[in-house]
């Protein structure tokens, strides 16, 4: 349901750029495939739809919605947990995707920015708040409830299985406590107010189990 779901979103969205159905169905058919790889046990559409729909929900307050949701849909599109340059490769991904709909450059490069920003979550754009939605998205799940979160965690675990526990759980650790001495999580109010005390609570929660 949720993968027929996405293709019309995703039609829809690509069709305003492009009257080539086929380009576009080969363009879902990249993003399909990638999205469902094996490995893909957090990283994958599910993460996509949450996304999709937030920006969905917050759409008056974009500067150029439609960027912000190619931004989305390639944001993840390379990943591979023992790499650090998947958001690297996601963003020459998504240009080269993005050249074929014959989108504009200027605004190929802000997505290809908006991408690369997911790489350490900070903002890298701002003149107006369509980066710091981007990043509050992308970053909802460790505000959730415990339930939620400890499935996520989870999930993130098993896209790090290659991985035993005595190198993981201090890489763990050191991502987790870095978030904690940001002096916020969340970067627009909405999502300061809606998430960040329960995320914290989520991470130090998560940093005395490992």
């Amino acid at each position: 349901m949720i993968l027929s779901e996405l293709k019309s979103q995703w039609v829809n969205l690509a069709s305003k750029y492009s009257e080539d159905n086929v380009l576009i169905n080969t363009l879902w058919n990249n993003i399909s495939v990638n999205y469902s790889k094996k490995n893909r046990y957090y990283h994958n559409l599910y993460h996509i739809n949450s996304m999709l729909l937030q920006a969905k929900e917050n759409q008056s307050k974009f500067d150029d919605y439609e960027a912000v949701n190619f931004a989305i849909w390639y944001h993840d599109i390379i990943y591979k947990s023992t790499k650090k340059d998947n958001e690297e490769k996601s963003a020459i991904f998504a240009k080269k995707c993005l050249n074929s709909l014959n989108f504009g450059g200027k605004r190929t490069k802000i997505i290809q920015n908006l991408i690369i920003s997911t790489k350490k979550h900070e903002v890298v754009l701002n003149e107006n708040l369509d980066n710091s939605y981007l990043l509050d998205f992308d970053l909802s799940i460790l505000g959730t409830n415990w339930e939620s979160y400890l499935i996520y965690i989870q999930s993130i675990r098993k896209e790090y299985k290659i991985y035993p526990s005595f190198i993981y759980n201090p890489g763990r650790k050191k991502v987790l406590l870095h978030f904690l001495e940001r002096e916020h999580l969340y970067f627009t109010e909405e999502y300061k107010y809606k998430f960040e005390s329960q995320a914290r609570i989520n991470i130090k929660k998560e940093i005395e189990s490992l």
